[in-house]
């Protein structure tokens, strides 16, 4: 979980990489921000925006391993695909989505519940225990990361005791080719 705090640490720790040239390795075991109201009262909106910011106008080679789960907003922030790194690799184990299995099977199922209710067409328990499952199965085969290899979102899957190795190859691609851009974040709110 993102916090406000490590959020507004991540985005100054990520302009400061910025201005001295220093690639940014994101590592990714991350299901979002936190979210309530002492959340949202701490500032998580303006922090998150502070890092989607530096992140978006980032100049700088960036690389991320998707390790655990990596789940939509923390995606984003994590440097996720929409953020154009250099590289995206992931280990077997890593799940990739907008949200969990369970929490998209609650919200499909209430979906499909709510659409077979305006057909007319009442929903038993053994029935929506049914529909459950089969979404959760449906779910579940997407969060592999194998089906985010096969529609390239995932550049490899690598076996977690090739990391390091992995990284410096990465790297030294990633980093033969120096884009003069200046770094642009516009006004950022403090």
């Amino acid at each position: 979980m993102i916090y406000h705090d490590s959020a507004d640490k991540m985005a100054r720790f990520i302009m400061d990489c910025n201005q001295t040239w220093t690639p940014l390795v994101f590592l990714q075991d991350v299901s979002g921000f936190m979210v309530g109201r002492d959340s949202e009262q701490s500032g998580i909106i303006r922090a998150g925006a502070k890092v989607v910011n530096a992140i978006s106008n980032s100049r700088v080679p960036k690389l991320t391993v998707i390790l655990g789960g990596s789940y939509g907003a923390g995606n984003y922030a994590m440097c996720g695909k929409a953020f154009d790194p250099r590289f995206i690799f992931a280990w077997p184990t890593a799940e990739y989505a907008v949200m969990g299995s369970a929490q998209a099977a609650s919200t499909l199922l209430d979906v499909n519940i709510a659409a077979m209710k305006r057909r007319g067409h009442a929903v038993d328990a053994a029935e929506l225990e049914e529909i459950r499952r089969k979404v959760t199965e449906a779910y579940d085969a997407c969060l592999n990361p194998r089906y985010s290899a096969a529609r390239g979102w995932v550049d490899e899957i690598i076996e977690p005791a090739k990391t390091r190795d992995t990284l410096i190859e990465a790297l030294e691609v990633a980093t033969r080719h120096a884009d003069d851009e200046p770094f642009r974040t516009g006004v950022l709110q403090v």
